[in-house]
């Protein structure tokens, strides 16, 4: 997973909360992952697993605008779906 801070990622998950979009489509993974921090306390951290370009490009920008830190971005692969990791403001 890249690293945007300075964050570690211990094992395939990290602790906090995780959400699978995979099957979702725009703009249906941005809805989910914001129903799901706005159910979370500000500091916690979510990581979200996707597929597609499109919420590879979109999710960290939007949820950035929105204040969230964006810690880490993995993109998809033919195999895998990519992962996103935040920190909710």
């Amino acid at each position: 997973m890249t690293q945007i801070s300075n964050t570690q990622v211990t094992g395939n998950h990290m602790s906090g909360e995780f959400l699978d979009i995979t099957a979702d489509r725009c703009p249906m993974t941005f809805v989910r992952v914001r129903l799901k921090l706005d159910r979370m306390e500000a500091g916690q951290e979510l990581e979200v697993a996707f597929q597609g370009q499109e919420p590879f490009e979109n999710l960290p920008r939007s949820l950035g605008e929105l204040g969230h830190a964006v810690l880490a971005l993995e993109a998809p692969g033919p195999d895998r779906p990519g992962r996103l990791r935040l920190r909710k403001s």
